[in-house]
């Protein structure tokens, strides 16, 4: 077995093309060891030391890292484990309720779906998908507003990417409102952890800020009692 390499927009993203089906449906990300339990493959990547994300595509494994952390240092480990596991042909889930439960089918068109909600998951899954798994990603539809704005949730290599943005603002929000009037514009909305991690640099900044401002009053105060 040869395990291919690709680059992906985000530096400390690399995606990983085994030359086997990785996920037959849907697409699987799993962000700490309690998420990875459902997938043995995603635990033992997960013990990398540097490694921080693993997002499974239709047929790669995503592999993402901290930033003080070099790509030679983990390589090796990443491609032993992942040669091991393809060729062994062990179950890429515990169970299929496992299976099932990790891969979100976000897109699947429901009876109770609008009109406009059926063409912005058919857009999302046919067209915006596939190009955005080609980096190593994928999106994740999390709802439609009363003010036309489409949520998503970037996934695998886009997660933490400088041009997120970009791929959010001029890509698939130029696509969308092209195609479906009711839609004017697209948001993107952070998971549970990434919402903690946000807040806590901001708790952080705001000390920082507040101890910077304490000691400039400090020095102001001493200079006016000389």
């Amino acid at each position: 077995m040869f395990i291919q390499t690709e680059t992906t927009p985000n530096q400390d993203s690399l995606k990983f093309i085994p030359g086997v089906a990785v996920m037959e449906e849907g697409s699987a990300e799993f962000l700490d060891a309690k998420s990875a339990l459902k997938s043995p493959l995603a635990l033992r990547l997960l013990g990398v030391e540097g490694v921080t994300a693993i997002f499974y595509g239709p047929d790669f494994v995503t592999v993402s890292k901290d930033p003080d952390t070099a790509w030679a240092v983990i390589k090796p480990e990443v491609y032993s484990i992942l040669m091991e596991f393809f060729s062994s042909g062990q179950p890429l889930f515990r169970s299929e309720e496992d299976r099932e439960s990790a891969g979100p089918q976000d897109t699947r068109i429901l009876d109770t779906d609008s009109e406009t909600v059926a063409m912005i998951k058919e857009l999302l899954d046919t067209r915006v998908r596939p190009a955005i798994q080609e980096d190593g990603g994928d999106i994740e539809y999390r709802g439609f507003t009363d003010e036309g704005i489409v949520q998503l949730m970037l996934k695998g290599s886009c997660r933490g990417c400088d041009s997120s943005t970009v791929t959010l603002k001029s890509g698939i929000e130029r696509m969308l409102t092209h195609y479906i009037p009711e839609v004017k514009g697209v948001e993107q909305v952070l998971g549970e952890e990434e919402a903690i991690a946000l807040d806590e640099f901001q708790k952080l900044e705001q000390r920082l800020q507040s101890k910077e401002k304490e000691k400039k009053d400090s020095s102001m105060a001493q200079y006016m009692s000389v």
